[in-house]
Order: structure tokens, then sequence, then C-alpha cells
């Protein structure tokens, strides 16, 4: 059996990455604070260190809502009723995306402090 062409495996991921956009609205606000993260970055001229991690812990949360996303979509094609182990098995994956949240606003407010402070002392 011969495998797909590479571009089509890339396509299907654009494909997903599209449909979570279009649908979730947690991904659309991720999306939303990448953006500002970004305009951060470049107007407070973020050293290229603490760049990366504003940038990785952006990423974090948004594979994050990614894989919680999916889990729930499958929990609900396996169980489309209410199972209360399922609802265990979501608040979880849902968990998991808070928890990262949490601490990508805790990283970003020790990293963009020192930035805004010297904006604020001038």
């Amino acid at each position: 059996m011969a495998k797909e062409p590479f571009y089509n495996s890339l396509l299907f991921s654009l494909k997903g990455l599209k449909w979570i956009f279009r649908n979730e609205r947690n991904f659309q606000l991720e999306i939303a604070a990448l953006f500002l993260n970004l305009f951060l970055i470049l107007f407070l001229r973020l050293n290229l260190i603490d760049a990366v991690l504003i940038l990785l812990v952006s990423a974090f949360v948004l594979v994050t809502e990614i894989i919680n996303t999916t889990i729930e979509k499958l929990c609900d094609f396996v169980e489309p009723s209410f199972n209360k182990k399922i609802g265990i098995i979501k608040d979880i994956s849902a968990g998991a995306v808070l928890l990262s949240t949490i601490f990508a606003i805790v990283i970003g407010a020790i990293i963009y402090w020192p930035y805004l402070e010297k904006i604020l002392s001038s």
C-alpha cells in the first residue's frame, strides 16, 4: 500500500486548524492572545530568549486547546448522551488547558514585567 503524498497530510492538518479556528471560541481567543503577544514582543523589543519563551507558552496553550477539543469531540462521538465518566474525562482535558493558560499568564507576567517597568519609569 503506497503512502499518500506529504502535501495531503499537510492539507488535512490545515483543514483541522481551519475547523477549530472557525468553530471553537476559546481557540479564537487564544489566537487573539498570540497576536497580542506578537505585538508586545515587537513593541517592547523583547530579547530573543524572552520572545522564544513567550511564543513557546503561547503555542503550548494552543496545542492543549487542540488536544482538549479532540478529546471532547471523540467523547461526544463515543457517547452522545450524558455519561458521568465521559464528563470526568472532558473535565480533566479542560483542566489541562486551564493549567497551561495559568502558567502562560504567570510566565508572561514574569517576562513582560521588567520591560513594562522600564516604560513606566521613564
